[in-house]
């Protein structure tokens, strides 16, 4: 993941804006904010975010609309997004919030030392995962994969069955056992 790649807060009341990045400064990060839903969907379509804090009741656009639309997009589905909601818990909201993909929903306010575990857990998981792909990439380049079709596969080794002897037509093993017989 490249090392402008920033962790986006979001949330449309400023002191809960400026809560969550004192709570995250102490692991060194780079933290961006938003206000709105739009604003959110904005920066994430710009890329860089590797690691979205996502309040879910907001004017405009909710929480969940971004996500459902971030989920939707093959350059931001598999960011990881951590919702963050002051109403309490709601059973309606977890299920739908997990079902979109959601790693966390957290209540506000929130335990400073258990967002940084998160937070610090997930981003650097995504990192990880970014790099595995790009490695992919860079491996099947040099290895030429990128041109291969399932309809032409690469020479190489045989078919594991190749070794296998193949089988006598039905009657010549009846044959040969009748005139061992004889």
């Amino acid at each position: 993941m490249p090392s402008d790649t920033r962790i986006l807060i979001v949330d449309d009341h400023e002191d809960t804006l400026y809560a969550l990045e004192s709570a995250l400064a102490p692991l060194g990060y780079q933290l961006s904010r938003a206000t709105s839903g739009d604003e959110a969907l904005k920066q994430v379509l710009r890329g860089q975010v590797g690691l979205l804090l996502l309040d879910v009741r907001m004017p405009g656009v909710s929480g969940l609309e971004v996500v459902r639309y971030m989920r939707r997009v093959e350059q931001t589905q598999h960011i990881p997004v951590i919702l963050l909601t002051g109403f309490g818990a709601d059973h309606e909201l977890t299920t739908t919030a997990f079902q979109l993909g959601v790693a966390d929903l957290v209540l506000k306010p929130v335990d400073p030392w258990a967002l940084r575990t998160k937070v610090r857990y997930l981003y650097d998981a995504h990192r990880r995962h970014l790099a595995l792909e790009r490695e992919v990439r860079r491996l099947r380049a040099l290895t030429g994969e990128h041109t291969e079709t399932p309809a032409h596969p690469r020479p190489g080794l045989p078919h594991p069955d190749a070794r296998v002897p193949t089988q006598r037509p039905m009657g010549a093993h009846a044959g040969e056992l009748e005139r061992d017989r004889t």
